[in-house]
C-alpha cells in the first residue's frame, strides 16, 4: 500500500516514528513533512497529503497533528476525501470499513506510540464492506 504522510511541528516526532513502523511493515511512504518541530501551519500539510491521495498518488494518508482534529478539517476540504481523526484502532477499522475513510489523523498529544501503532496498523488493514455502507458513502460524495 502506497502511504502519504505528513505532520505539523506537534505531530513530527510521531509521525517519523509512524514513518519507520508503516515501512517495516512493508508498505510504501510517502513523507511530505514537516521535517522539525519548528512551528508550522497544519492545513498546508493536510492539504498536500489529502491531494495526493484524491489524485491517486497514494492510496490512504496518514496525518498527525496534536489533536488530530485540525488535520481531519484540513483534509476533509479536498473533494474525494473521507478523513478520521482516530484515536484508537476500533474507531480507525470502523472508519475505513463502514465510511471508506482514505486519510486517518491522529494526535500526537493523545495517544502514545504503542496506540498510535495499532491504530494505524488497524486503519491500513481494514478494507470497505461496501453493501449498505456504499450508499452512505455516496451521499458523502454529493
Amino acid at each position: 500500500m502506497r502511504v502519504a504522510l505528513g505532520a505539523d511541528h506537534a505531530g513530527f516526532e510521531l509521525k517519523q516514528t509512524l514513518r519507520t513502523f508503516i515501512e517495516q511493515l512493508g508498505h510504501e511512504v510517502r513523507d511530505l513533512g514537516t521535517d522539525s518541530v519548528d512551528s508550522v501551519d497544519y492545513p498546508d500539510f493536510a492539504k498536500a497529503v489529502a491531494e495526493l491521495v484524491a489524485e491517486g498518488g497514494a492510496d490512504v494518508g496518514l496525518l498527525v497533528c496534536g489533536t488530530g482534529l485540525g488535520m481531519a478539517i484540513a483534509a476533509n476540504k479536498v473533494t474525494g476525501i473521507r478523513a478520521a481523526a482516530c484515536s484508537e484502532p476500533y474507531s480507525a477499522a470502523m472508519a475505513r470499513a463502514h465510511n471508506d475513510a482514505n486519510v486517518l489523523t491522529i494526535g500526537s498529544r493523545v495517544v502514545g506510540q504503542g496506540l498510535a501503532e495499532e491504530t494505524v496498523t488497524r486503519f491500513l488493514e481494514t478494507g470497505f464492506e461496501g453493501g449498505r455502507h456504499q450508499g452512505r458513502v455516496d451521499k458523502l460524495a454529493n
